[in-house]
């Protein structure tokens, strides 16, 4: 393939923005949007996207593959979705009470989620991690918690990747399992003896800078066994992989069906909402415990979520979304071998990894990244990617020629390792 022209990379707006935030903001930013953690070139601010496009405060567009982290299943500002918000918008969004919105977005989680017979909503992916562990000990009255080493489940105390303003008190009662190894899984159950709440295991390994791993369906059905030995909760972490992977819940294709469920990511398509959806078995658990946020019932987002479930629960949509990820899939993995360089790629197509082999700073793939941006196409060096229903082939197609360019700088760069 031929590469286009490098797009306009000058970021002097962005550069500002940034000058004026390091004043104001702790840090210039928090969290992992913080683009100091990014390789140096990367814009930290945006002000317009649509569709699959992005274009940052200084005019410069790409073909976006990260999705705003993941909400954007549908795309950027898609015109359903935001007209469907539009309407409750002008109706209102936060009351003394819920909008009738609520009760239809709770009966389309029933009637779409394989395992739920009830659902809460939240705010954020935290929140929702945070409830189903609440429930599964109050439906319980036990305290121990499995969750997989290394996995991601949010950022307050009890799950947090860092452990500043974090103390031993607040994970007393955690204990860890190796993802997709089910005599791992059962020894940390046996530790927990009779204290064992509920098992926490997300729809797919997903840590950031390893290879990604999908469930192997022994591991689920082991995590399954041991809750149903214990009688404690199963809870799917789905928040990122939900309803890209499969409309019914990640793990539907597996045969194995989870208590609780926790969603966020891309249930409103770019509008702030979480939820979690649950069995009978821990209805009276959920009516019980006191959770609740001053935005948990905002209307707007409830209507957003509507509009978008009602597109995602047609299977066409996730595998749309798959066929996309192979063909970038497949486009890529045939470049690297004619600029003959080695990496790896890892994860459902829906959300991809790439990582490069002897690569433990991350150089190559950072080159990689940089490259590609270069050529008006958004990768990341070392987190999933996120495909939508707006990446189309002519899409992926310009993803792949700015990647083929971005590959050969690899190998020039790396000329041993290539």
């Amino acid at each position: 393939m031929t590469a286009q022209p490098p797009v306009r990379r000058a970021l002097p707006v962005d550069a500002e923005l940034r000058r004026r935030a390091a004043a104001v903001v702790p840090g210039g930013l928090w969290g992992h949007m913080d683009v100091s953690r990014m390789p140096a070139g990367y814009p930290q601010f945006f002000e317009h996207a649509e569709g699959c496009r992005l274009r940052d405060a200084d005019g410069n567009e790409y073909v976006d593959f990260m999705c705003a982290y993941g909400p954007m299943v549908l795309g950027y500002r898609d015109p359903q979705v935001e007209a469907a918000a539009a309407a409750q918008a002008a109706k209102g969004d936060v009351f003394d009470g819920p909008a009738p919105v609520l009760v239809d977005l709770a009966e389309r989680f029933v009637e779409t989620v394989a395992h739920a017979d009830w659902a809460m909503f939240q705010k954020n992916g935290a929140d929702a991690t945070t409830t189903c562990v609440t429930l599964a000990r109050a439906g319980t009255g036990r305290r121990k918690i499995l969750v997989a080493k290394g996995a991601y489940h949010g950022a307050v105390p009890w799950c947090s990747p860092s452990v500043a303003g974090v103390t031993a008190e607040d994970r007393a009662h955690l204990l860890e399992y190796e993802y997709n190894d089910a005599d791992s899984l059962r020894a940390a159950a046996a530790a927990a003896g009779g204290d064992l709440a509920g098992v926490v295991a997300t729809a797919f390994r997903h840590d950031v800078r390893r290879d990604q791993e999908l469930a192997d369906p022994a591991f689920a059905r082991a995590a399954r066994e041991v809750c149903d030995a214990a009688d404690a909760a199963l809870i799917l972490d789905d928040v990122r992989a939900g309803f890209r992977l499969h409309p019914a819940g990640s793990w539907e294709p597996l045969g194995v069906r989870p208590d609780l469920s926790a969603f966020s990511k891309a249930i409103a398509n770019g509008h702030a909402l979480a939820a979690v959806a649950g069995t009978d078995r821990w209805r009276e658990a959920a009516t019980q415990v006191f959770v609740t946020g001053s935005f948990w019932c905002s209307a707007v987002a409830m209507a957003a979520s509507l509009a978008t479930l009602e597109r995602l629960a047609a299977p066409e949509a996730s595998q749309h979304m798959a066929a996309m990820g192979v063909r970038l899939r497949d486009g890529i993995d045939a470049q690297a071998a004619a600029h003959g360089v080695s990496l790896r790629q890892s994860g459902p197509p829906q959300m991809p990894l790439i990582l490069f082999d002897d690569d433990p700073d991350l150089a190559k793939g950072s080159l990689f990244c940089l490259e590609a941006l270069r050529r008006g196409v958004y990768l990341h060096p070392w987190h999933n990617m996120f495909l939508s229903t707006a990446h189309r082939p002519e899409d992926v197609d310009r993803a792949l020629e700015a990647t083929d360019a971005a590959l050969a700088a690899v190998a020039r760069g790396f000329p041993a390792a290539a």
